[in-house]
Parts: C-alpha cells; sequence; structure tokens
C-alpha cells in the first residue's frame, strides 16, 4: 500500500509540474502531442460509460489535440459536430453490450472526430473486439453521430465469437449495413480487397504469436489501397511502444507518410499518420 501510494504521489507531481510548464489541456512538440495527466488518466475497464472527469475538460483536451493535428498538416480541419457525436455515444451506452474496454471517453471522441473531419468513404478497422471502437470510427456516417454517408465501414474480429457479438451490436445502431463486421483475418482481408481503403484503424492482437506486431503486416497489406491522403489510426502507441517499434518506425518515415504524430490523451495513445 505503501508503495502505491508513493508511486501515486509521483505520478501527481510530474502532473502538476506539466501543468506549469504546458498548461493543462496539452502541447504539441515535434511529432508528439500529449496531455498532462495522460499518465493518470485511467480507465475502469468494466465500467465503460463511467465520467473520468468533467466534460468541459474532454472537449478541451480533444481540441487541442486535433489542432496539434491540423497544424502537423494530418486534418485539414479541426471542426465536428459535438452534439452528434454526443448522440452516439448516448446510443452506444444504451443499445451495445460490452463486457470490457480499455478505450477511454476521450479516445472515444477523438477518433469519432477524426472520421467526422477526414470523413473516409472506406474504412477498415481491424481488431473490433465487441464493436465498440469500430463505432467510434463508424459513427460519423451511421446511426445517430452521422454527419456524411460512406460507401463501407468494414470492422474484421477474428474471434467468430467476438464477430458475431460486433455485428449484433453495429446492426443496433445501423440497420442499413453500410457498418459491418467480418470474422476475418485482417491481413488476409486487407490483401483481397478490391477497392480502396481511406482510413485504417489499427488495433489487431495476434495471440501466441506476433501481438501488436501484427499492425505493421495489414500494414504493408492494405497500403497500395490507401491513396495519398489516406490516414492510419494505430490504438496503443503509448503502452505498446516496444512491440509496435517496426510499425511507428514505418509510418515515422517520410517516405511512407508525410506526417505522423503520437497523441498522447491517455495510459494508450494513438498514432495518427497520414499517407
Amino acid at each position: 500500500m505503501e508503495a502505491s501510494t508513493s508511486v501515486r504521489a509521483k505520478q501527481y507531481a510530474k502532473y502538476f509540474a506539466r501543468i506549469l510548464l504546458r498548461g493543462r489541456s496539452g502541447f504539441a512538440s515535434g511529432t508528439e502531442f500529449e496531455t498532462p495527466d495522460w499518465d493518470i488518466y485511467s480507465m475502469d475497464l468494466k465500467r465503460p460509460f463511467a465520467a473520468l472527469e468533467p466534460l468541459e475538460h474532454e472537449r478541451r483536451v480533444v481540441r487541442a489535440a486535433l489542432q496539434a493535428l491540423q497544424q502537423a498538416r494530418i486534418l485539414s480541419a479541426t471542426h465536428y459536430d459535438e452534439q452528434r457525436y454526443l448522440a452516439m455515444r448516448k446510443a452506444i451506452a444504451e443499445l451495445f453490450e460490452i463486457p470490457w474496454t480499455a478505450i477511454t471517453p476521450r479516445m472515444q471522441r477523438l477518433i469519432y472526430a477524426i472520421n467526422a473531419i477526414r470523413r473516409p468513404q472506406v474504412m477498415v478497422a481491424a481488431g473490433v473486439f465487441c464493436g465498440n471502437t469500430f463505432t467510434s470510427n463508424a459513427g460519423a456516417a451511421v446511426g445517430p453521430g452521422a454527419v456524411y454517408t460512406a460507401r463501407a465501414l468494414i470492422g474484421l474480429e477474428i474471434d467468430p465469437t467476438e464477430a458475431a457479438r460486433a455485428e449484433q451490436n453495429v446492426r443496433r445502431l445501423d440497420p442499413t449495413g453500410v457498418a459491418r463486421i467480418e470474422a476475418e483475418d485482417a491481413i488476409a482481408f486487407c490483401r483481397n480487397w478490391p477497392e480502396t481503403i481511406d482510413l485504417l484503424y489499427l488495433d489487431a492482437d495476434e495471440v501466441g504469436g506476433r501481438g501488436k506486431r501484427i499492425y505493421l503486416d495489414i500494414a504493408h497489406n492494405a497500403w497500395d489501397k490507401m491513396p495519398s491522403g489516406a490516414l492510419l489510426l494505430a490504438h496503443n502507441s503509448v503502452n505498446a511502444t516496444r512491440e509496435l517499434k517496426n510499425y511507428l518506425d514505418f509510418v515515422r518515415d517520410p517516405q511512407h507518410c508525410r506526417a505522423s504524430m503520437n497523441v498522447v490523451i491517455d495510459g494508450e495513445g494513438l498514432e495518427v499518420s497520414v499517407k
């Protein structure tokens, strides 16, 4: 208990020092945006809709992250319809079966906002579990959060049980079928997909194998389908940095992506890259 209290005290000391140096909402430096409380803003995995902070602070943090992405020329704008976002969040809370999630409210809002701003016609999400994070992406085009019309929004989940649960969740939100879940291997799917991919979301984890290292294999197989300006969103850029080293080296290489930024708004993180 004493050791735990000591660690927490050190974290808060760092938090207050960061606020003094960089402000409360976050600070962009080079290819990273970091909010001062990223390491103490933590999710209760079994309570996906618990409030972790005042809504206004959540809004400010995400707004600052979007501004950093715009300044890095990854996004063209920062505005998104916040009321539509909240309508999507409410619908997910009421309709979805979510056994657990590591997606914080900040991250959910950020992912929605990126999709609402970029408006991908084709979005592919690899590793969607129960469909919660998939809908953070797809919800900008279907359901009560829709602000544009997409052609295809595809979530890939290799576990057939979770794929079935995700599909059931998504159908409650989107009866049209524009957003759909496939129980498929993401590498094979991306290799065989015949159309363009405007946004690729990566959250897959190969159990007993490559783990998060699979991100790079998925990206490689989607690469020739992704036009200039396509976005890649890679979750776990903070807590899986070692596993993602090869992927991060790839997207941070100017020969592959014209810009890439690590958005550190919680302990998981999101690498946002533009081809």
